[in-house]
């Protein structure tokens, strides 16, 4: 009897467990299915959009600096040629010296007379520290002195206007040699030129 009762106890209480067990596993399936993969392909889809955010960014910020760069070189080839044409003004300006100048520095300074051919270097005065800007020339001063104006013709017929305003330690050696104030973005890309140089005034 006691046996009999036992089976029974067991084939009724059997369906139950494994009613409960397929309903465990239907919520496990349904967690893995709602709860989560989601998350998992919410943090992918998270962590790829902030990948494309900043690469946007970096772009941007690439790009305006490009800008940026670009508006400053424009600004200062804008201020180099502003500063040629006051020193081509001055040059123009600039009152012929009289006859009865005696002094050898003047005598020097005669309108019109051809030096010969100079050697060409340049430099740039802002680079240095210097505000003396673009429209002078150092030169060996006992061959012009300073203020002395001068013409300076290339051989492709390019002509710049230069007033005598410092010197340096190649002038001694090198009396034939002007160094030429430019900025370093419009030095001529051979580095060295050779030019006619005429007195002005």
């Amino acid at each position: 009897m006691a046996i009999s009762l036992l089976i029974v106890n067991f084939i009724e209480v059997n369906p139950t467990q494994a009613a409960s067990e397929k309903t465990n596993y239907n919520v496990s399936t349904s967690l893995v299915n709602d709860t989560i993969k989601p998350v998992k392909m919410r943090a992918k889809l998270i962590k790829e959009r902030q990948k494309a955010a900043i690469a946007e960014l970096t772009k941007n910020a690439q790009a305006e600096q490009a800008k940026m760069d670009a508006q400053a070189k424009a600004e200062a080839e804008a201020k180099a040629q502003e500063e040629q044409k006051q020193a081509q003004q001055a040059v123009t300006q600039a009152p012929t010296p009289t006859a009865n100048t005696t002094s050898q520095a003047n005598t020097q300074n005669i309108s019109g007379v051809n030096k010969g051919t100079f050697k060409l270097s340049f430099y740039d005065p802002a680079a240095l520290g210097s505000n003396m800007g673009y429209g002078g020339v150092a030169a060996n001063l006992s061959v012009f002195p300073k203020g002395t104006r001068l013409k300076i013709t290339l051989s492709d017929g390019t002509v710049w206007y230069r007033v005598v305003n410092d010197t340096g330690g190649f002038a001694a050696a090198n009396p034939n040699q002007l160094d030429v104030a430019m900025p370093n973005s419009q030095v001529p890309a051979a580095g060295i030129l050779y030019a006619t140089v005429e007195v002005i005034g």
